[in-house]
């Protein structure tokens, strides 16, 4: 039996968890269940998981979080604020931390889990996107593991070789390829994408998220940020990441070897089937995904990235080669100027200029501790503030 702390359970990584866990009870309970702001939506998931703690990141909410588990009859224990997260991870009756809290806010919380030595099953890119050498550290201090939950990553972890540690030249792993849909906009030029709302650019076309990661797949950022992320989970180095837009969604990502040969994990385009694996790995379990009927899907097509309209990935490529600060920046300015485009206060095109503007303003320092990588995310926030200020008003 696995007793989860879930980071994000509103979310939907958070759903697709729940019913992966709802459908094995001899298997995983839900212990604990975090959410930003939605009170109502964490004390129904509470109910249906019959979760023991429940947080709610916003303290100002602590003693609506408490009426309302008081009123659904229920025993479970309300917590409140930015610490309850790192609370909820480090309980000593959870063995896993599924960290699917949505951008820098869930990097105390994943880092507390693995000095904590969990098991931690990671859908929060920005975590390692803002301070990779940092969690890699503790969770070696801490004796856990890390298993990922991005379809991309997981897919990479599949292709390879068992008792893979970071080591690509010794298992003969010459590249990662990571696949993208493409998004919404994809074939569109860049004087198109200038006037999309962000109801658009939410409509992705094969996979249901939230509104934040959901722009990022239109940008291309998300594919940016998976490119740092997998150049710290897996060892390989910048230039043998790449990306190539795959609209179908069914390859989720490849590993090419030495000898040539490319190995690529497909399946429907569904959360679940990543959560699945993670959740009982090495075992596999039923995640309530339909079987991927390769006739029915007929063809598969592949084209490079258009990194003139979509500047975001080149510019998370480049924060990698920088180092250092330089991705926390890239996240900090991208989550600033995802926010204001959500609020119709910048166009579309104001993302991946707010973003290049805050990484060229502010110097790249080394992250020799966790205070380095928050005072690069606070300088980047001030700074794409203040420039969507002067551009918009």
């Amino acid at each position: 039996m696995k007793r989860i702390a879930l980071l994000g359970a509103t979310g939907s990584i958070g759903g697709s968890t729940l019913d992966v866990v709802a459908r094995h009870p001899d298997r995983f309970a839900a212990v604990a269940l975090s959410a930003h702001r939605d009170v109502a939506g964490l004390v129904a998931r509470c109910r249906a998981a019959g979760a023991a703690y429940a947080a709610i990141a916003d303290p100002a909410l602590e003693g609506e979080l408490a009426r309302q588990l008081c009123e659904a009859g229920l025993a479970t224990r309300a917590l409140a604020g930015p610490a309850a997260l790192e609370t909820l991870a480090t309980l000593p009756e959870v063995d896993t931390v599924v960290a699917a809290v949505v951008g820098a806010a869930g990097l105390r919380s994943t880092l507390a889990a693995a000095a904590a030595g969990k098991r931690i099953l990671l859908a929060n890119k920005e975590s390692i996107v803002m301070a990779g050498p940092l969690l890699a550290a503790a969770l070696a201090r801490g004796g856990g593991t890390l298993l990922p939950v991005d379809s991309e990553h997981n897919a990479v972890f599949q292709c390879l070789p068992a008792g893979f540690a970071g080591d690509p030249a010794r298992h003969g792993v010459e590249r990662i390829v990571l696949t993208a849909s493409g998004g919404p906009f994809r074939g569109r030029s860049a004087a198109e994408l200038d006037a999309v709302t962000p109801d658009q650019a939410c409509a992705h076309p094969n996979w249901r998220m939230g509104r934040k990661i959901s722009v990022d797949s239109a940008t291309l950022m998300n594919k940016g940020l998976e490119v740092i992320e997998a150049h710290h989970l897996f060892g390989v180095p910048r230039e043998r990441i790449e990306v190539v837009i795959h609209p179908q969604s069914v390859i989720h990502s490849l590993v090419g070897y030495r000898d040539g040969s490319m190995l690529a994990q497909l399946g429907n385009p569904d959360m679940r089937t990543a959560i699945a694996h993670v959740l009982a790995h090495p075992d596999r379990i039923e995640a309530g995904v339909a079987p991927l009927d390769l006739a029915a899907v007929a063809k598969l097509t592949f084209e490079a990235p258009d990194l003139d309209t979509f500047r975001c990935l080149a510019l998370a490529y480049e924060a990698l080669a920088a180092g250092g600060t330089a991705p926390a920046i890239l996240n900090a300015a991208n989550e600033v100027a995802v926010e204001a485009f959500l609020a119709g206060r910048v166009r579309f095109s104001g993302i991946a200029t707010t973003v290049a503007a805050t990484l060229e303003a502010i110097a790249a320092g080394p992250v020799a501790a966790l205070e380095d990588a928050l005072a690069a995310d606070a300088a980047a926030r001030r700074h794409a503030r203040d420039s969507i200020g002067r551009r918009y008003g």
